[in-house]
């Protein structure tokens, strides 16, 4: 019988692993494998996905970890290409996606699973999307953000929220607010398009979307940086 855990408010399904509840980390290790050759064969992503998770017997959030952390050695290798680091970002223009940014931390403050994916970026697991609402958490959020641009000053920042997402124009005005305490020249506002959007602005942009990453030549990871350099986390590899 497999056992269902809760941890963060998320339901998993399996065995207690190296990565914690409902992670099994050497299954997982062999499905990325297989996961990794079907797409090197052009096999499409949701396609290969059913099989290998099929096989193996994956749980949703094990699925979803394959989903959003295995890449081909080509797609992986390009998006690194791409990478920008800390010290690049002092005196340039950002561009942010904002929801991505943020509820990537707040997911790792709440203590969701971490991966650092194959193409050098880190996700949370935590499928949080249209369900976000500010919180505490969020000003946690922001506060770790604005850490690092104390230390890297930006010319500017320019975050960029979704429509869809309940609450936007209200962070967006809580966003600009902090901003302007930080003196961060810049704006927090909203877009029905994100990705387009922030694709078509010039500036380094801060994301680990894949849609975002793929349109950008340049592409700082945030998140991942707070996560491992200022949370002190290490996120799970596969």
């Amino acid at each position: 019988m497999v056992s269902i855990w809760t941890v963060a408010g998320i339901v998993m399904e399996g065995g207690l692993g190296k990565y914690g509840v409902g992670i099994r980390d050497k299954i997982l290790k062999k499905a990325a494998v297989d996961f990794r050759f079907l797409l090197s064969r052009g096999y499409p992503r949701g396609s290969a996905l059913g099989f290998v998770g099929n096989h193996y017997q994956l749980s949703s959030l094990e699925r979803n970890i394959l989903f959003r952390a295995v890449f081909t050695r080509q797609v992986a290798a390009h998006r690194r290409s791409k990478l920008v680091k800390i010290g690049e970002i002092t005196g340039q223009r950002l561009v942010i996606d904002g929801y991505n940014c943020i509820i990537t931390l707040e997911n790792a403050l709440k203590g969701i699973p971490l991966v650092a994916a194959d193409d050098g970026f880190v996700r949370d697991m935590g499928l949080v999307f249209r369900r976000f609402r500010q919180s505490e958490r969020t000003k946690q959020a922001w506060g770790l953000i604005s850490k690092v641009f104390s230390h890297y000053p930006p010319s500017s920042v320019y975050i960029l929220l979704d429509v869809p997402y309940s609450g936007s124009g209200r962070l967006g005005a809580t966003l600009n607010r902090w901003m302007a305490e930080a003196k961060i020249r810049g704006r927090a506002t909203t877009a029905m398009r994100n990705e387009k959007a922030i694709g078509a602005m010039e500036g380094i942009k801060v994301s680990a979307d894949s849609v975002i990453i793929d349109y950008s030549d340049r592409v700082f990871d945030l998140a991942g940086h707070i996560i491992r350099r200022l949370l002190k986390k290490r996120p799970m590899r596969f």
